[in-house]
């Protein structure tokens, strides 16, 4: 005769996600549970996790489950990744940001653009023409299709840098290109690789329009202008919302899994929290990494007030916070170090000019800092 079940669960894996397990009888601990989930949840549940879940005796609101006595019959429960996850929180001082996957990170332009490696038959049509340049100066003539294939490659890795980069930068991208190949060097041409340059200019804008219908926020936020359809809209060059320097993430687009409704829900979750006299600041650390694409929309996209801002987000008032978000990661004496250095400049520049002045000029004092190297 079959035992009657005695605990029925349903376990959220992942936001939308819930799958329904019945035990005989209460595990013995809460580790116990937790592999029993592994087990019927395999390969979903191949990270580190805690488990919350509704608890009746505050309304239905999640608990982290640390006893297994207070696991009720019939309940629901939701699957947490813990910070030990190198998957979804940081592990060290170094992890900026991990639940951004590195992709949507922007690196700094470099001093010597790199070209990427191309289709086999191109490299071997490149390996060709330079053979033939060194020795005769021909240069070569690519297909259409060749041609298509080094402007793609080089668009991605131009992207990978800056999704706008300037006239210069274009410049630096077309001139490293005709060096490393110097049979794609145009007859005529004073410098050789002008025609490159604007043929990557108009490259890059077909490249960021696929990235925009395929749902990349960083350049969908842009898109929409004005057309010829939509004439009274914003001019398509004007106020473009690009990062800024020393920002290595822009506009991320939400966490695998997450949707605009999920991360909501986290940030009340958060403000539940923050209100507690007993803070659960690895909780409210992790939801805060969740919930940073949220935030980033929200600054980016609605432009509102500092004041209602921090209303909605009161997690950044914590101190561990206002450190995390300044250096991009927990090092205090960091901080502490720039906090110094911008009160010596501010010193000095008052002494410098009249007090009404001081306020209106913290980007020159703001500039001075960046030429002597404090960031």
């Amino acid at each position: 005769m079959a035992a009657t079940p005695k605990f029925l669960l349903r376990v959220y894996v992942t936001t939308d996600v819930a799958i329904k397990v019945t035990l005989t009888e209460r595990p013995e601990s809460v580790k116990e549970l937790i592999n029993i989930l592994r087990e019927k949840a395999k390969p979903r549940l191949d990270f580190e996790f805690t488990l919350h879940y509704e608890d009746p005796d505050f309304g239905g609101q999640l608990s982290c489950l640390v006893d297994i006595q207070e696991l009720p019959e019939k309940a629901t429960l939701k699957i947490i990744r813990s910070e030990s996850d190198t998957s979804s929180c940081a592990s060290s001082d170094t992890d900026i940001l991990p639940l951004v996957p590195i992709s949507q990170c922007q690196k700094s332009w470099p001093d010597i653009f790199p070209v990427p490696a191309f289709s086999y038959e191109v490299e071997h049509v490149l390996e060709e023409g330079n053979s033939a340049f060194a020795t005769s100066g021909k240069t070569l003539k690519l297909t259409r299709s060749q041609k298509h294939n080094i402007l793609e490659n080089m668009a991605a890795v131009m992207y990978n840098f800056k999704p706008y980069p300037s006239d210069n930068n274009v410049g630096m991208a077309a001139e490293a290109l005709v060096t490393a190949h110097p049979c794609l060097k145009e007859p005529g041409s004073v410098s050789g690789w002008y025609g490159w340059k604007m043929s990557l200019k108009f490259k890059m804008g077909d490249y960021r329009g696929k990235l925009s219908r395929s749902g990349c926020l960083e350049v969908s936020v842009n898109a929409g202008r004005r057309s010829k359809n939509n004439p009274e809209k914003e001019h398509p060059h004007s106020n473009i919302k690009r990062a800024r320097r020393a920002e290595v993430i822009f506009l991320p687009n939400f966490p695998k899994g997450e949707s605009q409704a999920s991360l909501a829900e986290m940030r009340l979750q958060i403000m539940d929290e923050v209100q507690k006299s007993q803070q659960n600041l690895r909780l409210i650390e992790m939801l805060m990494q969740k919930t940073f694409s949220l935030r980033r929309q929200e600054i980016i996209q609605e432009n509102p007030q500092v004041k209602n801002f921090l209303e909605k987000w009161p997690a950044l008032r914590i101190e561990s916070q206002v450190k995390h978000r300044l250096t991009s990661l927990f090092c205090y004496s960091s901080h502490i170090f720039i906090c110094q250095i911008f009160c010596m400049y501010r010193i000095q520049m008052e002494q410098q000019m009249p007090l009404f002045t001081v306020g209106k000029n913290y980007h020159f004092l703001y500039v001075a800092m960046l030429l002597n190297n404090v960031f």
